[in-house]
């Protein structure tokens, strides 16, 4: 019976020693250069409905419900959504607009898990006519979600998601040479 007492404060050990070394926060973030004056990219991307027609996460799930509340493109616009296993349910809120350089908002999951994160567009012009577009996304990890980023790499998770997104932005904002 003994046995079952030391095992039990072996695995509390481990536990916490897994938590200590873990990574408490995560930061991932892609860049694209978009061959647009930045103005006009800021004031596309200032309007969370138009993330419907770049953002990977809505190819995932075309029967995706969404609501809206608020004026878009101003502080305190949320886009909801309920969709499949795959995009999950939740919202995202604007939660600040620096005009023409950066738009920030706040990443609230439901399912299939509870979970935070903010994420951002920042804006920086490259020449006249090139805007270099950043989309990041941070947030702390809770104590077990920190022990399974041990094994879990969230660059690897949402990496390839933010590529495929800017591309995609990179093709609704460049006019192709069939349309000039």
């Amino acid at each position: 019976m003994v046995w079952w007492l030391y095992a039990l404060i072996g695995f509390i050990v481990i536990l916490v020693f897994l938590g200590w070394i873990a990574p408490s926060s995560y930061h991932v973030f892609r860049q694209i250069e978009v061959n647009r004056p930045k103005s006009e990219v800021f004031h596309y991307l200032k309007y969370l409905k138009n993330q419907d027609d770049w953002s990977p996460w809505s190819g995932k799930d075309l029967e995706m419900l969404k609501t809206y509340s608020g004026i878009d493109g101003t502080v305190g616009f949320i886009s909801a959504w309920k969709g499949n296993k795959e995009v999950g349910e939740g919202e995202q809120e604007i939660t600040n607009i620096l005009e023409g350089e950066r738009i920030d908002t706040q990443l609230r999951f439901l399912k299939p898990w509870k979970s935070q994160s903010d994420a951002y567009l920042k804006l920086n012009e490259s020449t006249a006519n090139k805007t270099r577009v950043t989309w990041g996304f941070t947030g702390k990890n809770k104590f077990l979600m920190s022990i399974m980023m041990l094994f879990m790499n969230m660059d690897k998770m949402i990496g390839n998601d933010f590529d495929q997104g800017l591309s995609k932005l990179k093709e609704v904002l460049e006019p192709q040479e069939s349309e000039l």
